[in-house]
């Protein structure tokens, strides 16, 4: 595959207005992402270290293997929720190697409401597990809360997907034979002692650390007796009567080294097989992407000088490149890892929603990762598109999209908007991972067609109900929508809300995706098929 040739003028005044621009934005979100890991209280840090206690941050740095990567998922969460009150949703989840094994880590954040558990904390570590399911990633939990947070138990306790789809999700991590390590490093109280107790591994610090379904107020509440959390559940009395945890530890050091020799002994998994070669780093500088983004989410761009960074030496082999236009489809390679590319170039017509359905069948065909990379408003609406069978051609997609058995990866480059987010593997489509650009919309629609959408149905019904129709009306509908629109079609608001992996910087695409896929090939690839395709 020779290299792409790059078009970019990157001297131009627009290539310098949009850099200004998007480097503007993804400077805002390291510096979000930076207050959301190390801005707390000297408060809470100072009780940290009255009782011999690390930050979340300080326990994974000596968890991980020294120079290795680690790729923090969904940073942002909770950012938009609790008046702020629950940075990272209260804890760290993300990839990354511990004693030479690939592994996903859950760390409590016990300088957050000493580590409580909110609604969206308990919807990040169901997703954690979620993700070691669909990777079969072994899990490392660094152990260190307070329970759920009681004022929120009506959203933390009873439905499908909330805590008890954390143990839920454990108990199916145990039956398919994949590891977990839990390191008691302070309390795991109410349903937070399940996960020691069903992890296949468990350490505990004396004199932090307590595994208990009650702690002492409400053993005290329910039964009138006076006890200490280590009386009721600390390390000598699960390590040595009642067998819960496996191993003590004299102090947090201790216990993370204990539970670095344990991953030490686990074997190595055998990676599914997909066409390799040698890494290359990409011809052009990823950096450009800053002045390739447009500054408008009206406006268009090229994603094949997108692709041009974040592929190996910038060489993509173009599938049907004269027909249907609006999607390009075609083969790269990604840190050595071939993949084949959906990208966005325009709206979804026919021809091209026919072509990415057909593309997505031949990489299912030759058991390559697919990557979608987004930027789309949706499929061709009006009468002459519905009768060609724009309706047919997008299910054709979607069902393909929905039934392909290799792993799928999202990146919302741009917008995402409509029934085109289903057809490019939306969050709803089991995507092994999915990340979102600073300068990412997604909605139903966009602000400006939501906005005059409901002004019309205004309008029409004030004139059924034979009312004088008020400008002033109509344009407060405007402006109410567009308000409301603009909270909630951001990036922050979407990572907030846990509907992404984590917002990236687009300089860091490369990389998040090169961690992704190869975590993804710890597991075998899905069962071959599709559903009914109408014709």
């Amino acid at each position: 595959m020779p290299p792409f040739k790059s078009q970019i003028n990157t001297a131009s005044q627009e290539f310098r207005q949009r850099y200004a621009h998007n480097k503007g934005m993804a400077m805002e979100f390291q510096k979000k992402q930076y207050a959301a890991r190390y801005d707390r209280p000297q408060r809470d840090l100072d009780r940290l270290a009255k009782h011999k206690k690390q930050t979340a941050r300080d326990r994974l740095a000596k968890l991980l293997d020294p120079g290795t990567p680690f790729l923090e998922l969904c940073s942002l969460a909770a950012n938009m929720a609790y008046d702020g009150e629950s940075p990272g949703a209260s804890n760290i989840i993300g990839i990354g190697i511990v004693s030479g094994r690939e592994v996903i880590i859950h760390a409590d954040d016990p300088s957050v409401k000493g580590g409580a558990w909110y609604p969206h904390t308990v919807k990040k570590i169901v997703r954690c597990l979620d993700i070691a399911i669909e990777n079969r990633l072994p899990v490392v939990h660094l152990c260190d809360s307070a329970g759920g947070q009681l004022m929120h138990q009506s959203l933390l306790f009873p439905d499908k997907h909330m805590a008890g789809r954390i143990f839920r999700n454990q108990s199916i991590l145990s039956k398919m034979g994949v590891k977990q390590l839990s390191i008691v490093l302070g309390h795991c109280t109410a349903g937070g002692a399940y996960i020691p107790g069903l992890s296949d591994y468990s350490v505990i610090v004396r004199g932090t650390g307590g595994v208990f379904l009650g702690g002492p107020p409400l053993v005290k509440a329910a039964t009138g007796q006076v006890m200490t959390a280590d009386e009721i559940g600390g390390c000598d009395l699960h390590t040595q009567q009642s067998g819960t945890v496996d191993y003590p530890a004299s102090n947090e050091d201790e216990a993370i080294a204990i539970g670095r020799d344990i991953v030490a002994q686990w074997d190595r998994p055998t990676k599914t097989r997909i066409e390799m070669a040698q890494p290359e780093d990409p011809l052009y500088d990823p950096d450009e992407l800053y002045g390739i983004i447009p500054d408008d989410i009206k406006k268009g761009f090229d994603m094949r000088e997108v692709i041009a960074r974040i592929v190996d030496g910038s060489r993509f082999h173009e599938y049907k490149p004269a027909y249907g236009p609006t999607l390009i489809c075609g083969y790269a390679y990604i840190w050595g890892h071939k993949v084949g590319i959906l990208a966005n170039n325009g709206i979804l017509f026919n021809d091209s929603s026919k072509k990415g359905g057909h593309f997505m069948e031949l990489c299912n065909q030759n058991n390559t990762p697919i990557v979608f990379l987004q930027n789309i408003t949706g499929y061709m609406i009006g009468r002459d598109y519905e009768i060609a069978g724009i309706t047919k051609d997008g299910a054709k997609m979607i069902m393909t999209q929905s039934t392909s058995h290799v792993p799928k990866f999202t990146v919302m480059c741009h917008a995402s908007f409509g029934a085109g987010n289903y057809g490019m593997c939306g969050r709803a489509f089991d995507g092994r991972f999915l990340f979102t650009w600073p300068n990412h919309q997604i909605g139903v629609m966009g602000g400006e067609q939501a906005a005059g959408t409901l002004v019309d149905v205004k309008r029409a019904q004030l004139e059924r109900q034979g009312k004088e129709v008020d400008q002033k009306i109509l344009d407060e509908v405007r402006r109410e929508t567009l308000e409301a629109y603009g909270a909630q079609i951001s990036a922050y608001y979407s990572t907030s809300e846990l509907w992404d992996d984590g917002i990236i910087d687009p300089v860091d695409t490369r990389n998040a995706l090169g961690i992704a896929i190869a975590s993804s090939l710890n597991a075998p690839f899905g069962d071959v098929g599709n559903g009914v395709l109408r014709f």
